[in-house]
């Protein structure tokens, strides 16, 4: 699994991918990474082309609030978003970052990435009980598209998750269609993520919560004043980026293949610049709530995302 892990932190809320089988996982681990000049290394394989629908799989309980802060993200990633242009920093030039990934790829010229929001899936009776195995997550994600699409699970407060506060704060990963198309068993990618707001705020939702280990320094307002699912919003972002650069476990990452670096996970703990453990970073701070921030999204939202790995330029890439 490639995860959003939590570990005990020798530097804090420390995001490290961690491969294992198909999946991959976000986990927060002790390794710290020493070297980020080096390129994440590109291993040939396929990365996600053309027009991909986001599918969201609510697992759980969610106010429609909560629905709309994960949804207004998903359609900011697009560049032909109306925010895009008029309120910098956005999302979408967060996104942007990506992109340069697909440029040093030596693939014959492709249609460029472009996400878009698709189904939404509700599972409110918790179909599978409220105590979920990995086994169980790809079970869910089977319940979207399975062509041209990337399918997200989206677990609520009350539901425990194998590794889940332990190990990781969500996963990405892939698996085989159950059907064929023409044909043909395609393989599709998926993500999920826990609102850990009430299990484990302070590994898998800092900045917005005190953390459990490392550096004490004040948690941060919450842009949309959600802490659990503004934390979401970071472990989604930070496996979307990890999703398009090496959606299949053989595209970009760093280091050895059963614990490599994705595109976020190898800039932990970096939302602006000037960050080093226990602070995030020099951050925009709305005047009327005092929430901490770093892109514009639609909608007049404002999140905070995760720096990103530049491979232009071999260092981690932040909005503000």
């Amino acid at each position: 699994m490639a995860t959003v892990t939590v570990a005990s932190f020798i530097k804090i809320f420390l995001l490290i991918a961690l491969f294992q089988l198909s999946f991959a996982t976000r986990r927060l681990n002790e390794e710290v990474v020493q070297d980020q000049s080096q390129l994440l290394h590109y291993h040939n394989g396929p990365l996600l082309y053309g027009k991909i629908s986001v599918n969201l799989i609510w697992y759980g309980q969610f106010k429609p609030s909560q629905k709309a802060i994960i949804s207004d993200f998903i359609t900011s990633l697009s560049s032909s978003s109306p925010v895009a242009e008029t309120n910098q920093p956005s999302v979408a030039t967060w996104w942007k970052t990506t992109e340069k990934y697909y440029h040093l790829s030596s693939k014959k010229a492709s249609p460029r990435l472009s996400l878009s929001l698709g189904k939404q899936i509700l599972d409110e009776n918790y179909s599978l009980g409220k105590s979920l195995t990995s086994k169980h997550l790809v079970e869910l994600t089977s319940k979207g598209d399975q062509k041209n699409s990337i399918n997200v699970v989206l677990t609520s407060a009350d539901v425990a998750v194998e590794g889940f506060c332990m190990s990781r704060c969500g996963t990405h990963g892939s698996s085989s269609s159950a059907g064929h198309v023409k044909g043909k068993n395609y393989k599709f990618a998926y993500i999920w993520v826990g609102n850990s707001e009430t299990q484990c705020p302070g590994q898998c939702a800092w900045p917005f919560h005190q953390p459990i280990y490392g550096p004490q320094s004040p948690p941060l307002i919450a842009p949309n004043n959600d802490v659990g699912l503004d934390g979401m919003i970071i472990n989604l972002a930070s496996l979307l980026a990890g999703t398009a650069t090496n959606p299949f476990g053989n595209g970009y990452f760093q280091g050895p293949a059963e614990a490599p670096l994705e595109a976020a996970s190898a800039c932990p703990g970096v939302y602006g610049k000037g960050a080093y453990p226990g602070y995030a970073g020099n951050l925009l701070v709305d005047s009327t709530t005092g929430a901490s921030y770093n892109a514009h999204g639609g909608n007049g939202r404002k999140y905070l995302l995760p720096a990103l790995y530049d491979p232009s330029t071999s260092s981690c890439s932040t909005l503000v």
